[in-house]
């Protein structure tokens, strides 16, 4: 398909070589940051209909509908929070870059978005990035101003300086140890995070790929850093795929995890990894914390990170993925995960 935005920038970088016109920021190496405005409408309750707030060891808090005039917002695929609740990063899977504020209630529940923006990926020239096959972005890690993105289609892992202002090429691409011919093309590294710093890993990079099975039907993943680095696999539980996770305070990995069908709809589910089975040669696996289907306010849930509130609660945040369909929404759900 044709990139309109694509083309604007051919006739605007023709239309400068022919007559001197000096161009806007972006041609100087920069795409434009785009401020976003969001409507962030509350959601109350979890489980429609019904007033519970425990579903398992998992209580949720509250959430946000999303909605926004601007052509590009939406396809939200990964996100990490810079300030615990409030400020984050992400990465969307056409391309783009968003930044923003989770802004939370007297009775902390989330309330709105706040100073939302975009930016376009670039290449090593500073060039806008058009093709969605290079720019497939949907696994986000972030540690001391270092943002690791995985990316589908064009397998690859690659890292980047965190700038809202002007976020450039990558400065690096790692060795995500798993065989290429391994990893389907829609089907790669949807999850990247850190290991627990105090842990076997010592806060290395470990990502997981969404549905790239291995010959028992087990899901490729990898330990990429630290001093205990190997492929491993994630044990496939009936048809649901993996679409981001993060580790717990306690060193466990929660995963969250999606199925879809034409009989059955979207679903979504929680799953606990237990730490000490994310090792190399070894089989992952661990319990289903809490499953939801379209009776629950989920959609295509993609982005997930964890965080520790100030009271000491540990909280779990998920994004979901529009696909920029109309039958489709943009949520932010949250969660205090308790030990029992």
């Amino acid at each position: 398909m044709i990139s309109l935005r694509g083309v604007f920038r051919q006739t605007l970088f023709a239309a400068a070589a022919l007559f001197g016109i000096a161009l806007p920021a972006f041609a100087a190496g920069r795409t434009p940051v785009e401020s976003v405005e969001v409507s962030a409408r509350p959601i109350t309750s979890f489980h429609i209909g019904s007033v519970d707030k425990r579903f398992g060891p998992l209580e949720f808090v509250g959430g946000l509908e999303m909605t926004s005039p601007t052509r590009d917002f939406g396809a939200l695929s990964a996100f990490r929070f810079l300030k615990a609740g409030s400020d984050f990063i992400g990465v969307a899977d056409t391309g783009f870059w968003y930044f923003g504020s989770i802004t939370h209630d007297a009775d902390k529940r989330p309330s709105g978005i706040q100073n939302f923006r975009m930016q376009q990926m670039v290449d090593e020239k500073g060039r806008p990035i058009d093709k969605k096959w290079q720019v497939d972005a949907e696994g986000l890690a972030v540690k001391d101003g270092i943002a690791t993105v995985g990316f589908e289609r064009n397998h690859r892992v690659a890292q980047f300086k965190v700038d809202p202002d002007n976020m450039k090429a990558p400065f690096k691409q790692l060795n995500f140890l798993v065989p290429a011919h391994e990893l389907r093309q829609n089907r790669g590294f949807e999850t990247v995070t850190h290991a627990n710093p105090n842990g076997q890993h010592e806060g290395g990079l470990v990502v997981v790929s969404e549905k790239s099975l291995d010959k028992s039907g087990n899901i490729y993943a990898a330990i990429i850093e630290g001093p205990h680095k190997g492929v491993f696999t994630v044990k496939r539980n009936g048809d649901f795929d993996i679409t981001d996770g993060a580790f717990l305070p306690d060193g466990d990995l929660l995963l969250l995890e999606r199925s879809f069908s034409m009989a059955g709809g979207v679903k979504m589910r929680l799953r606990r990894i237990y730490g000490e089975s994310v090792a190399k040669g070894a089989v992952a696996d661990g319990p289903v914390l809490m499953e939801a289907d379209m009776g629950y306010q989920i959609d295509n849930m993609e982005g997930l990170d964890v965080w520790t509130r100030d009271d000491g609660a540990v909280m779990v945040s998920l994004i979901s993925d529009d696909n920029h369909s109309i039958l489709q929404r943009n949520l932010y759900l949250e969660f205090i995960l308790h030990k029992d």
